[in-house]
């Protein structure tokens, strides 16, 4: 059995909801209820509309981040990638709707300009992740620098119409995130494409004796993360009135957090795509339970960060073998 038909088994074989998935939406409930306990303006209709449209704008850049640690990688230029499509967007097309979509695309080549350069670095010359998107972000956010010079800019009412407005009592900017994830959840799991993907990512060694351009995948997957993190920082810039230069900056810790909690192992392999976007929303939730109770903003990071810890806890420590060797020594 090659290592693509070691990947895609247990895809083939196993339609109940992954342990990520589970354990994200058993969380989520459970935060919920502590919300009508504890916060109930944290969980009414008014909160609850307002919270989506950021909770959408996380989980799209969040399956970004999936695709990058799935190949075993960490993307941290993720903040200004963000950062740039947002003052693009509402700098170069400032009270013009008809200049949205082609500096929406000027953002998009430069989204994927900065995804090939982390691919090229990465999957091509070897380099760490860490390191590599490092200094992408730091390019970016000259650029950011340069086009904006630090100011913000209104957001114009096409974008605010699009991102912001509802449809049948729905945010749009939900619909956007639900559309991304039902694709990148069929390119990854039911294509030929992704399963080498996966492969890659699991074993890369393995993949390649078996005739897969592991670089290519490896690489690409920093590219179409970037897709990713364009469409949500196009959302975001109408989402938010007069979004900042530095709107990117929240959601480096945030997608890795979703990442983590949603089951994807940082070593690479495989990852629940669908169960990184609930993630998201419980992230966003929690952020608003907790701001809900009167907190400062450090504690809502550090909230963000403890949150991230226990899902390291809870996928990378063999809780069952803790058990028994505490069994074990209690015995004796």
């Amino acid at each position: 059995m090659t290592v693509v038909e070691q990947v895609a088994a247990p895809t083939r074989a196993r339609h109940r909801a992954t342990r990520g998935l589970t354990t994200v939406l058993s969380a989520l409930i459970l935060l919920v209820l502590a919300g009508f306990a504890f916060a109930p303006s944290s969980v009414s209709k008014g909160a609850l509309l307002g919270m989506l449209p950021f909770a959408a704008v996380l989980a799209i850049v969040a399956l970004g981040q999936t695709l990058v640690v799935m190949q075993g990688g960490i993307d941290l230029s993720i903040a200004g990638s963000i950062s740039l499509t947002i003052v693009i967007v509402t700098h170069e097309a400032y009270g013009d709707n008809a200049k949205v979509l082609p500096f929406a695309l000027v953002a998009l080549a430069a989204s994927l300009a900065a995804g090939a350069v982390n691919g090229f670095m990465v999957g091509r010359l070897g380099l760490n992740a860490i390191v590599a998107t490092l200094g992408t972000n730091a390019l970016l956010y000259a650029a950011v620098l340069g086009v904006s010079g630090g100011t913000p800019r209104q957001t114009t009412d096409l974008m605010a119409a699009i991102a912001s407005n509802s449809t049948l009592g729905v945010p749009n900017s939900v619909y956007f995130a639900v559309l991304a994830a039902v694709i990148a959840t069929v390119i990854v799991k039911r294509t030929a494409a992704g399963r080498r993907f996966e492969a890659v990512g699991a074993n890369g060694a393995a993949a390649g004796a078996t005739g897969i351009k592991v670089r290519r995948f490896r690489g690409g997957g920093y590219v179409w993360a970037q897709s990713l993190y364009w469409l949500g920082g196009l959302l975001l810039s109408g989402i938010v009135n007069k979004p900042t230069a530095y709107q990117g900056d929240s959601y480096l810790l945030a997608s890795v957090a979703a990442v983590v909690l949603g089951g994807t192992s940082l070593l690479g392999g495989r990852g629940d795509l669908f169960a990184t976007a609930c993630a998201a929303l419980f992230l966003t939730q929690l952020q608003q339970f907790v701001l809900a109770l009167g907190v400062t903003t450090s504690v809502q990071t550090l909230v963000q960060a403890g949150a991230l810890a226990i899902g390291v806890a809870l996928y990378t420590i063999n809780w069952s073998g803790v058990l028994r060797r505490r069994r074990t020594r209690a015995a004796t």
